[in-house]
């Protein structure tokens, strides 16, 4: 009779170590007013690009991953596919790794944790909207998943997304302070960030009410043409992540050298690459 080879304790509690010593550096980077800049990233090469230029850690977007696997967003992308892509990312990198798994893929809490950590990642974004209807999750069905994940993967840093300014109801001031309400219901339920997503513009004045209103370090996103980095930092901001927004530059500029080479002219300056 033969027996599965198991992993020795001495490898599992190196791994372990490993993890935790990770996840405890990425939740002392969310500091208000010093906050952690992420640089999107969505393969292993621009992993690599966002650490040589000497950021402390690497955060994925599911808008980027996801085309970059051939698939639309909005858990298009098969999920053994997404943690696919989020483990070649870890293995790629030493610093610590944050997931966006959007709403986890209709997974269950537990094997939501227990992915992301064989992927290698240490945090992740959970948002409370739902992908096939466009629709806010009731905010004691999404407070019972951040719970549920919490208790599954104690050490995982949790960065909860509110979508209240993007799929609420009401007025811009109403949809505020939705997004106050649900980041700190989340705070309550383990959350170690909140992600409120702002798509459109960003209020200096509506940062600082999120900021104070919700009571843990706050994401938000930057946006071309809003405050600058030092700005948020200013407003108290612990987190500042770039979303697609790189990856869509990137392929803007590739699109141009395509037209470029179409034409029959060289995409590359007069000096060479």
């Amino acid at each position: 009779m033969t027996t599965e080879a198991q992993p020795e304790q001495g490898q599992l509690t190196t791994a372990t170590a490993v993890a935790l010593e990770k996840a405890g550096r990425l939740r002392t980077l969310h500091v208000p007013g010093r906050p952690l800049i992420l640089p999107n990233a969505w393969d292993a090469a621009t992993a690599h690009a966002v650490v040589a230029a000497g950021f402390p850690a690497v955060a994925t977007a599911s808008a980027a991953v996801a085309p970059s696997l051939g698939y639309d967003d909005h858990e298009r992308t098969p999920p053994d596919e997404m943690f696919a892509a989020v483990a070649r990312i870890a293995r790629a990198v030493e610093v610590p790794v944050t997931a966006d798994i959007e709403r986890g893929y209709g997974l269950p809490a537990g094997e939501i944790a227990g992915r992301l950590i064989s992927a290698g990642a240490v945090g992740c974004n959970l948002e409370d909207s739902d992908a096939r209807t466009g629709e806010l999750v009731p905010v004691e069905e999404q407070a019972r998943l951040l719970a549920d994940v919490r208790a599954a993967a104690p050490e995982l840093v949790i960065n909860a997304r509110v979508d209240a300014l993007i799929h609420g109801s009401g007025s811009r001031e109403e949809r505020i302070q939705d997004a106050v309400r649900r980041g700190r219901a989340y705070a309550a339920a383990g959350a170690d960030c909140v992600y409120p997503l702002i798509a459109d513009r960003l209020d200096l004045a509506e940062v600082r009410v999120l900021v104070d209103g919700i009571g843990l370090p706050v994401n938000l996103a930057f946006l071309p043409g809003g405050p600058s980095l030092a700005e948020l930092a200013a407003a108290g901001v612990a987190r500042i992540s770039f979303g697609p927004g790189l990856f869509r530059l990137v392929q803007g500029h590739l699109d141009a050298a395509l037209r470029t080479i179409a034409t029959g002219a060289s995409p590359y300056p007069s000096h060479g690459i």
